[in-house]
């Protein structure tokens, strides 16, 4: 939304920054066109996972649903502020998120702060089941705050967010509003993020007029991932215009197909809680082994061999990787956001 942006630009805009982002993308279209991955800056966008563990039991999430190979930890505030002071004079914005719930990480609130202090726009997304003091979150710096909320009341809302309290959400987010109010401060700015499915597409609305009256500033509908043909009677809404996928009979694929391209290849490093560089965030089990940044400097492994090659083949056939095949890229997972407030 524009206050978002606003704050982004404010924040976070530095000639450094933009030459840089202007690099990456001119080397990622001049890549589509002659076929071969041209690498010309650093990241601009990082996502730092916190932890890969999480409080509630989703049942399409890896971490929840207990199907996530990788071993579980949290990621120390030494390796933290290793990424940081590697990529904030080039890189915009840290992503606080991965697998996991972030807010569980011990330091989160002074990874905010530093990442912040750097002139890093900070987006964290929670599932807002945490007690944790919103009075010291808002003065963390933190820029951006996605709540996960999916439901009008507590018996939808824990058909997917298994173990959780939707009163606690709503408790967590006026809290976070009060703070601010309290602080005299605009940020973070708040989002509830509600993913559309079958059971509670009908509170689409309901959902809207509770973030008016907490006085949330948006709110986003998001499409459901899917990843088995029971997950599609189970899950899917009935209403078209909410799904990423085309059905037929009891199969399922992506509406945008799968073009042999990826940004996120480009634009986004995913470091994991122990210092593992990912393909992207879809490479739940880091299958695809670049190397660690306590080893090797974060640059090293982006420019590297191995992630060249992923790339090359990215561009060749996109659909040799699995994961791709149920890729968000060229995806509309955001249907709908709207400003609230």
């Amino acid at each position: 939304m524009i206050n978002e942006n606003l704050r982004f630009l404010r924040k976070a805009f530095t000639l450094p920054r933009t030459w840089n982002a202007i690099k990456v993308y001119a080397g990622y279209f001049l890549s589509l066109i002659i076929r071969k991955p041209l690498i010309w800056g650093h990241p601009p966008v990082v996502m730092i996972e916190p932890t890969n563990i999480c409080n509630l039991q989703c049942p399409l999430c890896p971490s929840g649903n207990g199907t996530l190979k990788r071993a579980k930890g949290y990621m120390s505030l030494t390796t933290f502020k290793n990424i940081v002071d590697q990529v904030h004079k080039k890189s915009f914005m840290v992503v606080l998120w991965n697998q996991g719930e972030p807010l569980l990480n011990k330091d989160i609130l002074q990874m905010i702060r530093y990442a912040s202090d750097k002139k890093m726009f900070t987006l964290l997304s929670t599932n807002g089941n945490i007690n944790i003091d919103t009075d010291t979150l808002v003065k963390s710096g933190l820029d951006s705050l996605i709540i996960s909320l999916d439901g009008a009341a507590q018996e939808t809302y824990n058909k997917y967010r298994i173990n959780g309290k939707l009163s606690k959400v709503l408790e967590f987010s006026r809290s976070v509003v009060d703070a601010r109010q309290t602080l005299n401060k605009k940020n973070p700015l708040l989002c509830w993020q509600f993913l559309v499915m079958k059971h509670n597409e009908h509170e689409i609305d309901a959902v809207r007029k509770m973030a008016k009256d907490i006085q949330v500033d948006n709110l986003e509908l998001k499409t459901v991932q899917i990843y088995s043909k029971e997950d599609i009677e189970k899950f899917l809404p009935l209403n078209p215009r909410y799904r990423r996928y085309k059905i037929n009979s009891d199969n399922f694929e992506l509406k945008a197909g799968i073009p042999n391209r990826c940004r996120r290849i480009w634009v986004n490093v995913v470091i994991n809680w122990n210092g593992e560089m990912s393909v992207c965030c879809f490479d739940k089990d880091i299958d695809y082994t670049l190397g660690n940044i306590n080893d090797i400097s974060l640059i090293s492994l982006w420019k590297g061999n191995a992630f060249q090659k992923f790339r090359k083949q990215i561009l060749r056939n996109r659909k040799f990787y699995p994961m791709c095949i149920n890729c968000g890229e060229s995806v509309k997972m955001r249907v709908k956001q709207t400003r609230v407030n």
